[in-house]
Parts: structure tokens; sequence; C-alpha cells
């Protein structure tokens, strides 16, 4: 194999984030897959079949001994460890927006008539949202600045609850942030939500987990098909105008509102929704293939330590939204952790929960990030600097 092929395939001994090379590039590594389009296909292929292959196995793992969200986490963790042994880690990333296609019709078959009779409570949830973020975002700066002795700006923008790309841009303009601490720390946090929260969830007296996925499509092909090619030009349309997660997100409410109205009654088969569980879990698995044992032990522990003290403040809150208001622990929880749009949505239908009152106020959060960020950083750290190296964008 060429040198160049074995870079960037293989996993170097260390994040280029934790070196001196240029910003831009681990913007590249951790907001996308790595660039493999000049690559050999044989190599890609080899890549990707070795991915899913370990996404199988552990999904399959998982699985059979009865954990929650089985196929998901189970996929991501194993193609985690493999990654670690050296395994040549890819999802494509056509791939990845098609998984995200069936896994969002997946979901909004989760919408019910009964979801939008309470559409009304979701203002005030939301307002206890947004006292969520402030204070899981300022407790867990103090953590990584008083504690992990991180400096000022890594602590920051290290604490920022989800939005990795828009997190992630923004570092760029702030030269004294560590961009690989930044990028790795958010990865991580992501990794032990989906591990730990489908556990903590399932042990709440939420209902079977499993039961999201026990129906069986009486769909036939043709009508499949035409489903899906729908979905796909939903999806294709939400991404191109700027709809975070769009691939999942049109899908998503295309299916809710097919579900909710009754118009059609959308069962997936559970092969098709556990196959692009499989892909999602190994997608996310396979951010860390780039990353040394060593390094991402030590980000670990400082991430877990983040972690528990932004969840302290996320599950007090929720069991306060739980006693005003009724609402399923879960849910809510979902709903108010500091995670991913499209991995949050997806637990919340694998735990046979509401996946539009999450999908909702996911994206409420992740807008007013959007729209706030900017003011409040340039309030807390100064006048934002452009990015300097080559290949960087203003």
């Amino acid at each position: 194999m060429r040198p160049d092929l074995r870079h960037t395939l293989e996993r170097p001994s260390e994040s280029p984030c934790l070196t001196d090379r240029v910003p831009a590039v681990c913007l590249a590594f951790f907001i996308a897959p790595p660039e493999t389009e000049a690559l050999p296909v044989s190599h890609v292929l080899s890549a990707t079949l070795a991915t899913l292959a370990a996404g199988a196995l552990g999904g399959a793992l998982f699985a059979w001994f009865g954990l929650p969200a089985a196929w998901l986490s189970g996929a991501m963790i194993a193609v985690a460890l493999a990654t670690l042994a050296r395994m040549p880690a890819h999802v494509p990333t056509p791939l990845r927006d098609g998984l995200f296609v069936v896994l969002g019709v997946t979901m909004g078959t989760g919408v019910k008539p009964e979801t939008v009779a309470r559409i009304g409570e979701w203002p005030f949830t939301m307002a206890l949202l947004a006292i969520t973020m402030v204070a899981v975002m300022g407790a867990t700066y103090l953590y990584q600045r008083r504690v992990a002795g991180w400096d000022r700006e890594t602590s920051y923008f290290a604490a920022i609850p989800g939005a990795l790309a828009v997190v992630m841009a923004m570092t760029l303009s702030y030269p004294r942030a560590d961009v690989g601490r930044v990028a790795l720390a958010q990865s991580v946090r992501l990794f032990i939500l989906m591990a730990v929260l489908p556990s903590l969830i399932a042990g709440s007296g939420t209902p079977p987990p499993q039961s999201a996925l026990q129906a069986q499509a009486d769909l036939g092909l043709p009508m499949l098909a035409a489903l899906m090619a729908l979905a796909g030009l939903v999806g294709l349309a939400t991404a191109r105008a700027g709809v975070p997660a769009g691939w999942m997100t049109g899908p998503f409410f295309m299916s809710a509102i097919l579900s909710a109205t009754g118009t059609v009654d959308i069962l997936l088969p559970g092969w098709l929704t556990q196959a692009a569980l499989i892909g999602l879990g190994s997608v996310v698995g396979a951010r860390f293939g780039h990353v040394g044992p060593q390094a991402l032990a030590r980000l670990f522990l400082v991430s877990l330590g983040a972690f528990v003290v932004g969840m302290t403040i996320s599950v007090a809150m929720s069991l306060l939204v739980w006693a005003l208001f009724g609402l399923p622990f879960g849910q809510v929880l979902l709903a108010f952790a500091p995670g991913g749009l499209e991995v949050m949505t997806l637990l919340a239908f694998l735990l046979n929960l509401d996946p539009a009152f999450v999908a909702a106020h996911q994206i409420v959060r992740y807008v007013a990030m959007v729209l706030i960020l900017p003011v409040l950083t340039s309030r807390f750290l100064g006048a934002a600097q452009p990015p300097a190296g080559p290949g960087a964008t203003g």
C-alpha cells in the first residue's frame, strides 16, 4: 500500500489535532469522515465492509444480552474498540446520509395523534430547557477550567452542549483554543451518552425499549421503495436548505406528519431499521479511529467528569419537568441531554418514547446556540480572529 493510502485509511499514533498541524485539518477529521474519494475503490470498500461487519457483530452481541438500544450502542462500541486495535474504519458519506433517511422515517412512525394534543405544554418545557443549557454549560466550563486545568478558551468551547460543526468552526477563530481537545471532548461526550443513556432510562421505569422495533412492515417492496425515494428527496431538500441534520430531520417530519394525521400507517421492516442502526453506530465509533489510546484515555477521564457534571444538572431539571407536567422522565432527559439531535431523537424512538418531543427540543437548542453563541462568545472571549493556515477559510 502506498504511504499516502496507509496514512489516510489507518490511524496515526496520535490525533493530528494533538500535534502542531494546521487547525483546518482537525476540523475536517472531526465533523466529517476522512476524505477517501481519491483512494482505490478496493481500499475504501474493504475498510467500509470491515467497519460494518464489526458494527453488526457488536450490535448482535448487545442484542443477545438484551441490552437497550442494542444495535446502535453495540455497533458504536465494537467499532470504537476495533479502531483502537488499528483496524481502518470508514463509512462513506453517501451511505451515512442514506442511513439518516431510513432512521428519520423510522422515528417519524413513533409520532402519534396524542403527541399533537400535548404540544401546548412544550413552550414551558423549552423555557426550562434554556435554563438547563446555561447551567450545564457554566458548570462544565468551571469543571474543565478549575478541576482539569484547561485554558479558558478550550474550556469554553468544550463545555458547549452539542452542535459539533458549529462549535468547531467557532473554535478555529480563537487560536489559543486547543482545537483537538475540544473536538475530542465533544465526541467522547456523545460516545458516553450513547453508551449510558439507554440503560439509565430503561432502568427508570420506561416501557420496554425493544417494543419500537418489534412490528414488521406490511408494505410491499414497491411501496417501500417509493416511500424511501420520497424521503430521500425530502432529506436532500432539507439538507441543502441548511436544516440541522437535514438528511434525518426532513424524512422524520415527513413521516411524523403522515403518521400523526393517520394519512399513512408506516411500518418499516425490522431488518432495514436494524441495518441503519448498525450503520449509525459504526459512524460514531469510527470517529475515534485517528486517536491514540493514551490521548483517548486522558481525554476520556476529563470528559467523563464533565459528563457527570452536566448530566447531574440535566437529570435534576428532567425530574422537575416530570413532577410539574407528568411527562415521562426518560423522554425529558433525552430532550434536555447535551447530545446530538439525530442520536437523542433516535434513542427516544428505540426506548418507546415520544421522538417528536425530543426532536423539537433538540432543534430549538441547536438553533438557539447558532443564534446566540457568536454574541456570547465575542463577549466572553473577545473578538474572533480569522483562521490561519493552509486550507482555512473565513
